[in-house]
């Protein structure tokens, strides 16, 4: 395909071999997953997992080129199930009268809703299309079950200044226009910078700042430090969301929530969002935190918090911005308990430790009558039957029956559920 003189950048000095595609060397380097499955001329269903701008589309045409598949593009957001079974149906005919192969490229898989990833499943299962799928979010919470489990998830990272450096030098030496300039950037770092592990959004930049640059003798450019600045319309905000910038806020943000202090929270997510951060990963880590540091003090928080996870996949930016707010607002101000946290990890170490230990007979299930001659559910009693509900009976297996992995506070909603716990502890001493 013969690019018009009009075409970004980007797509101009897109790489057309595996060798010249920059970054991932988890996965393309020598003996790695997908550059010995390339070798061998195979291919299968994958979802491609990372952030914008590491070259999932373009890791997805040069598949299909490499094992000489017929390549479809459709773009989630504009796409519909029409369009998935139309390329279906064009698969069927290159496999039945042509014997060569299909890939489908969907990108942003995540935005397609159940009824058309299901449409997906058929032809994917039967191997009739290669579905290769971009996402910038995690697949578990994007993409249904029942495609996952017939793809395989490859984690792509954000590109280095190594990388990066590498697409710029690239760009400058091969571009049909570029190449025939004398370009110097004055702040090649700054560029790298604001360009956030994006390659796309480094050349885009590039490109907006060559176009900003008055040409010197014999065409030369040279690029400032503030035509960058410009060209991405923006100061810089110190947050690399690749790097110890990204850590740290989010460390910081997450623990002024846990420390009740709901401004401090709200800067250091007002800094997040400033940096370009995914709205989601700050929603799913309020998730968390409602459970693991509010948990039972305030019941209501995981509520909100899963609300606003919801809520912003809808809205998104910048309404979103209002909406993180108000929740962590909220998750600031409410009652602190980690019972529930801890109780799980005391349990979990106890499972480790003391691997399958055996159910009380009282309380198997007997479906049968060879179960029930063997005394499964004998004696077992039926809270619903005493007072309060509640029975003193044991539950935990033998080993661990004197154990208590839940211990709420005094904070918030779970006094009521220690005053009543301890009610129904002060019964099982009798």
């Amino acid at each position: 395909m013969t690019l018009s003189d009009s075409a970004p950048l980007a797509e101009r000095v897109r790489p057309k071999t595996i060798d010249e595609f920059a970054g991932q060397g988890h996965l393309l380097g020598e003996g790695k997953p997908l550059r010995v499955m390339l070798e061998k001329g195979e291919t299968t269903s994958m979802i491609l997992w990372g952030p914008p701008g590491v070259g999932k589309t373009t890791l997805a045409r040069l598949i299909a080129h490499h094992v000489q598949a017929e390549f479809f593009q459709l773009n989630a957001v504009s796409s519909g199930v029409k369009d998935v079974r139309d390329v279906i149906g064009k698969a069927e005919k290159n496999e039945k009268l042509r014997k060569k192969r299909t890939l489908l490229f969907i990108d942003e898989i995540h935005r397609f809703n159940k009824a058309q990833q299901d449409a997906l499943l058929h032809s994917v299962e039967e191997g009739i299309v290669t579905l290769i799928g971009a996402t910038t979010e995690n697949p578990s919470f994007e993409v249904i079950s029942p495609l996952l489990s017939r793809c395989r998830v490859y984690v792509l990272e954000a590109l280095g200044a190594t990388e990066l450096s590498s697409i710029l030098d690239h760009a400058l030496s091969t571009d049909r226009f570029l190449s025939k300039r004398s370009i110097t950037i004055e702040d090649r770092d700054f560029l790298m910078l604001l360009s956030g592990g994006d390659a796309r959004k480094l050349l885009n930049g590039l490109e907006v700042a060559l176009s900003l640059t008055k040409p010197g003798p014999d065409n030369s450019a040279v690029i400032t430090k503030k035509t960058i600045e410009e060209a991405f319309q923006r100061k810089y905000t110190l947050y690399d969301k690749g790097g110890d910038q990204h850590y740290d806020t989010i460390s910081a943000f997450i623990k002024s929530l846990r420390g009740s202090d709901p401004d401090a929270a709200i800067y250091w997510m007002a800094r997040m969002l400033d940096g370009g951060e995914d709205p989601k990963f700050i929603a799913r880590r309020m998730v968390v935190l409602a459970s693991e540091d509010v948990g039972n003090a305030d019941p209501y928080a995981l509520t909100l918090a899963t609300s606003c996870f919801t809520a912003i996949d809808y809205i998104g930016m910048p309404e979103a911005r209002i909406i993180l707010a108000q929740t962590a607002a909220y998750l600031a101000a409410a009652p602190k308990s980690n019972a529930s946290y801890l109780a799980i990890e005391q349990a979990w170490e106890d499972v480790r430790n003391l691997p399958n230990l055996p159910v009380p007979l009282h309380i198997r299930n007997a479906p049968t009558k060879l179960m029930s001659d063997l005394n499964y559910g004998k004696e077992y009693k039926y809270g619903h039957n005493y007072d309060e509900h509640f029975v003193e009976q044991q539950y935990l297996p033998d080993n661990l029956k004197e154990k208590i992995y839940y211990k709420p506070t005094g904070e918030g909603g779970e006094k009521s559920i220690r005053e009543r716990l301890n009610r129904w502890w002060k019964k099982k001493q009798r």
